[in-house]
């Protein structure tokens, strides 16, 4: 269920209403008197944004000097609630030239009661762009006198095609001397290693970036070499798939100009694109990871004054690749005096004020072992000495041109009825995420 909001007040900070809209009957119109007691004045605001008083819920954010309240008296989902209203604090920016408080609103009133009409429908979110919205409200509102932002010049698009919802995303007329699109498939992995090798828990969140400058109003599609895409391509084709090794995506999300009806038929990604950079889709996989590292720990400590550590960190990708920016941390006591370091390769230093020895190595050659030793000593103290607890190994790096998922573009096909040439570039990067080996 979406947010079903029944009402939503902004507040100044001494809590007096600045404007409140109210989309149902099932809450009383003082029930901003109940936030306002239980919550302002108590000073209880910065635990948790989402506070229930009676049978009703209160999920507020702070923007600047004011406080925005959605109101709930059922089981709605929040964090739709709380992008509706980061949503629809940009609208309200992209009206007042940039700037959100209390000047601004009450400069404003009569265009926000406006809006707040169009957005909201008995407590449901509706359309929140400002690119359509500017298209039927045309009244402008009291820019605030230190808004550097400039004002949109671009001439109008087709009103009724946008409004209808066809292509918001996207103006027409739009030209360009070279037609081109950019794709990165953007990876982070997140390991998390027993001292044995065990895989506690592996899995890649990725996202496909996308930045078109392409003319007109273009169709692209777009193939992967997911599972269930290749196995719609072959029922169709009526032949089994030969391409290589397939990818089970989970938690698929996609931006709002994909065609989500030819996607559950054809198990394809069409679109119309917006002009410029903008976030394809997300998603993430679980199963059939390829660890771009893989990390041998060995740390002994040896007396009460000294801790010999040994660790190989072993690269698993292809050896023509590399990876830029590795960085390995190893936790050590806090009673560390100094470290002493044989390194293959990049430097190494110990850094007191995290408690780590920090290896830091510029490019990582792929199909690669690499090895750190370091010889540590510690402070003798005479208090009783507490059992060391070994918060685990820390990477992070990033491998161009290698997906810890496996997944491929394998086609991107534009089509504009002019019939233009275009030039795709696709780019691959596989960074880390929380990637922690415990010693």
């Amino acid at each position: 269920m979406p947010v079903s909001a029944s009402a939503i007040y902004f507040l100044n900070l001494r809590g007096d209403v600045l404007i409140n809209r109210l989309y149902r009957d099932d809450v009383g119109g003082n029930m901003v008197d109940a936030f306002r007691i239980h919550i302002m004045q108590t000073k209880d605001l910065g635990t948790c944004p989402v506070r229930q008083i009676g049978g009703c819920s209160f999920l507020y954010m702070r923007i600047s000097n004011v406080y925005i309240v959605t109101v709930v008296s059922t089981n709605a989902n929040a964090a739709c609630a709380f992008k509706f209203i980061v949503e629809a604090v940009a609208l309200f920016k992209a009206y007042f030239g940039g700037a959100f408080d209390e000047d601004a609103i009450r400069n404003n009133f009569v265009l926000i009661y406006e809006l707040l009409d169009e957005i909201m429908d008995f407590g449901y979110p509706q359309n929140l762009s400002p690119e359509i919205l500017k298209l039927y409200i045309t009244q402008e509102g009291v820019r605030s006198p230190f808004s550097t932002k400039p004002q949109d010049t671009r001439p109008p698009a087709n009103a009724t095609l946008q409004v209808t919802g066809a292509v918001g995303w996207r103006r027409e007329g739009l030209l360009y001397k070279k037609n081109e699109v950019f794709l990165d498939i953007v990876e982070s992995v997140n390991l998390l290693m027993s001292q044995k090798g065990t895989n506690l828990r592996c899995d890649v969140t990725g996202k496909v970036l996308m930045k078109c400058f392409l003319s007109g109003m273009p169709d692209l599609k777009l193939g992967l070499n997911d599972k269930i895409g290749l196995e719609k391509e072959a029922q169709v084709k009526a032949r089994p798939s030969k391409s290589g090794k397939t990818i089970e995506l989970d938690d698929v999300t996609f931006h709002q100009c994909v065609n989500l009806t030819r996607f559950n038929s054809e198990k394809t990604v069409s679109f119309v694109p917006p002009d410029g950079e903008f976030e394809l889709m997300k998603y993430r996989i679980t199963e059939g990871i390829n660890l771009p590292f893989r990390v041998f720990p060995s740390i002994k400590e040896l007396g009460r004054t000294r801790m010999e550590v040994n660790v190989k960190v072993k690269s698993l990708f292809g050896a023509k690749m590399f990876a830029l920016g590795v960085v390995v941390k190893v936790p050590v006591p806090k009673q560390t005096a100094k470290a002493d370091f044989q390194v293959t390769s990049g430097r190494a230093k110990y850094h007191p004020s995290v408690d780590c020895l920090i290896w830091k190595i510029r490019k990582f050659p792929g199909q690669a072992e690499l090895t750190m030793s370091a010889e540590v000593e510690l402070i003798s103290t005479m208090a009783e000495k507490k059992s060391w607890t070994r918060p685990p190994i820390q990477m992070e790096f990033q491998v161009p041109m290698f997906t810890a998922s496996g997944l491929r573009v394998r086609f991107l096909k534009v089509w504009e009825k002019s019939g233009y040439n275009t030039v795709e570039w696709v780019r691959y990067i596989t960074r880390a995420g929380s990637y922690e080996v415990r010693c």
